[in-house]
């Protein structure tokens, strides 16, 4: 008994780490987003606030980072679709 059909390729493993450490990342990223009404923070009187005026640059940079994230995320599970289907 051989442990070649046991072991996973190197690709694989590394896009499955990338894939777990950007899903924690995309995650926290997501949480750190502030309320824009209507949702869960409104629930907890996250609404009462009023926006003050355009978002800031912290605000714009935490989107661009988020949309960067996604689409690595997206990118590790097609790659690991592809790499599933073309090596079984």
């Amino acid at each position: 008994m051989t442990l070649a059909p046991l072991a996973m390729s190197w690709p694989i493993m590394t896009l499955s780490v990338l894939l777990v450490l950007t899903s924690i990342m995309l995650a926290l990223t997501v949480l750190l987003h502030k309320g824009r009404g209507g949702g869960m923070s409104d629930l907890f009187g996250g609404g009462m606030s009023t926006a003050l005026g355009g978002t800031s640059i912290a605000e714009r940079n935490l989107d661009r980072l988020t949309i960067i994230v996604g689409l690595v995320w997206f990118a590790c599970i097609l790659g690991l679709l592809a790499l599933y289907r073309f090596t079984s």
